[in-house]
């Protein structure tokens, strides 16, 4: 049987139904809408113009009031973190930063103003009738970054270290040790960084020190290497003097004189000890008592009987000790303990004497070749100088085509070298200096190389002649300026024999003679020049007696089976010997005359011009 729609189900379906369902939606949706209106108004009531209630800034609370008085409450009530200083570590040094000298500080009308409401949108202000009331704003901070550089600076220059490297040394016998330490540096660039973003220590808990970020340099040689280098060497090293035997020769050598020769180098991690054996050796507290304990070889001392060379007393060998053998002498010493374990004996090398009885044929040097004297009046002075010249003289071995040197030989005219003041000439007159005396060896030096034959290369005869030298044919020296030189060109050794008394000194060349016979020929005396008168009135004024000045020529023959060979000419030119007379006002003028020795006294003291002026050169 067929249903029969009803009308009301009709009804329902057709567009008239559906118009109702659409107006009660929209009568719905005004509800709402009114409802969301008052919410959105009451909203904005509850909030009014300035700060919302329950408005915190780091647990200050602001809420419901403007901003002024939000900003002045934020200054006057600020929370510690905003202006106590910072807590910051540096490689665990602890530093404080003050907030406000770095430039960094809260802007609180800034703060204020970030707090105030500023959204109005419907959801913002209908959602916060619905909230707790609570509401947290962080605040607004500002940085002065030039400040905050130059406080991370004042950090670092505070805290930075460059690396301090191991050292140990060794002063007036004891270890001077220098312990290492790591270098660091702030990374200031990251440290400001950290500084801005940490900042009020809110944003981060402020619980602990902010760790400021660090570059560590570590030092080569670390403190455990100090502590055993000491251990082991340094302290057993200056613990007591070393001693070294040779034969039974004893010499110590104390800890202060070994720890001016140690020194310590650091390589690869460690610390290595060396010992400058070379320098080692040379110091006077090693060099002096080492002479006495190895000794030099002694040379044979030579005379001349019936015109033949004769040893008067034999050459001996000494005992050499090397600096390579004193390293390796007290080196294993300095890491004992204990006088008997600290000593050792020293190697010592045998060193012969160049001159011997044995040698002396095989030299050549078999005959007498010159002898010169010069006598003079004694004095204490000239007895001292003289003596010590010949002393440094006497025994001279010159090889053949070697070139002698008196200055070199005798060495400067002071009183280290064991001379004493005397008179001389200084500027043409007689004055007190050291070595006075000393001219009349170089005269009686060049006498015997005159007549020897040998060659002279350089010499010097006095400014003003000396009566008691044969004229053109003497020296002087002066140290520095003048020397008196010659070349051995004999074609074999030439052995200095020179002696002296209290009134002469006598100069021999021994070896094998180039001719038979040398001899001088004096010419005339030229261009006569008369002295002059002059008076002194200094403290050094000596009485002097006038003499003329002049030139001649001295001629040197060479002969052979009584034949002339050569013939050498030699110019000197005399400057006349002023006379001079102390002033009554001389504090030390004294009585009488400088007798004629004076004059030859000239040798260290003649200026370079006199001694140029003076030097006599052969043709």
């Amino acid at each position: 049987m067929r249903r029969r729609r009803s009308t009301t189900d009709h009804a329902t379906a057709g567009p008239e139904g559906r118009r109702g369902h659409i107006r009660t939606a929209a009568i719905a949706a005004g509800v709402v809408a009114a409802v969301a209106g008052g919410l959105y108004v009451a909203g904005l009531v509850a909030a009014g113009d300035d700060i919302s209630a329950g408005t915190r800034v780091d647990g200050v609370d602001i809420g419901g009031l403007s901003r002024a008085e939000a900003a002045a409450r934020l200054a006057s009530a600020a929370p510690a973190a905003w202006k106590d200083p910072v807590r910051v570590t540096v490689g665990g040094d602890s530093v404080t930063v003050d907030p406000a000298t770095a430039g960094m500080t809260v802007d609180v009308e800034a703060t204020a103003e970030r707090a105030a409401d500023p959204s109005r949108d419907p959801i913002t202000v209908i959602g916060r009738l619905f909230s707790s009331g609570s509401r947290d704003i962080e605040p607004v901070v500002s940085f002065d970054d030039a400040k905050l550089r130059a406080a991370v600076a004042a950090v670092a220059k505070g805290h930075d270290r460059t690396v301090r490297e191991a050292a140990v040394a060794f002063k007036n016998g004891k270890a001077v040790v220098t312990q290492p330490q790591e270098g660091q540096k702030l990374d200031t660039g990251r440290a400001t960084d950290l500084l801005r973003a940490s900042y009020p220590a809110t944003r981060t808990g402020g619980a602990r020190p902010l760790v400021l970020p660090v570059s560590v340099t570590k030092p080569k040689v670390p403190a455990t290497e100090v502590t055993r280098f000491v251990n082991d060497y340094a302290t057993p090293a200056m613990s007591g003097p070393v001693t070294l035997t040779s034969g039974d020769n004893r010499l110590r050598i104390s800890p202060v004189t070994l720890g001016d020769h140690l020194t310590v180098k650091a390589a690869g991690g460690r610390l290595t000890p060396a010992l400058d054996a070379e320098t080692l050796i040379h110091d006077p507290a090693v060099a002096e008592p080492l002479d006495a304990l190895s000794g030099a070889p002694v040379e044979a001392e030579l005379g001349v009987r019936d015109g033949k060379v004769v040893v008067e007393r034999d050459g001996r060998p000494g005992r050499e000790v090397s600096a390579e053998a004193l390293g390796r002498a007290v080196e294993p010493l300095l890491t004992k303990k204990g006088d008997e374990a600290r000593t050792g004996p020293v190697a010592a090398k045998e060193t012969k004497p160049k001159l011997t009885a044995e040698s002396l044929a095989r030299l050549g040097i078999t005959e007498q070749m010159s002898t010169f004297t010069v006598n003079f009046p004694t004095a204490p002075y000239r007895t001292t100088n003289i003596g010590r010249a010949v002393e440094l003289i006497n025994g001279s071995v010159v090889q053949p085509g070697a070139v002698w040197s008196f200055n070199r030989t005798v060495g400067e005219r002071t009183e280290a070298n064991g001379f004493v003041d005397g008179t001389m000439i200084m500027d043409g007159q007689y004055r007190k200096a050291p070595g006075g005396g000393v001219s009349a060896v170089a005269t009686t030096v060049y006498n015997a190389l005159f007549f020897a034959g040998v060659k002279p290369l350089e010499h010097g005869a006095h400014s003003f002649y000396i009566e008691r030298y044969p004229a053109g044919r003497e020296a002087t020296v002066a140290w520095g300026t003048l020397d008196l030189k010659f070349r051995n060109d004999s074609g074999k050794p030439i052995y200095i024999k020179a002696s002296s008394t209290d009134s002469s000194v006598t100069v021999s060349f021994l070896g094998t003679k180039k001719y038979d016979a040398v001899k001088a020929v004096a010419g005339p005396r030229t261009k006569i020049v008369p002295p002059k008168e002059r008076t002194d009135t200094s403290k050094t004024c000596e009485v002097q007696e006038p003499l003329e000045g002049f030139d001649i020529e001295v001629d040197r023959v060479f002969e052979n089976d009584g034949v002339e060979v050569k013939r050498e000419t030699y110019r000197t030119h005399y400057t006349p010997r002023d006379k001079v007379t102390c002033g009554k006002d001389a504090p030390d003028a004294k009585e009488g005359t400088a007798d004629a020795a004076d004059a030859a006294d000239a040798a260290d003291a003649m200026d370079a011009a006199e001694a140029a002026e003076a030097t006599g050169r052969p043709e």
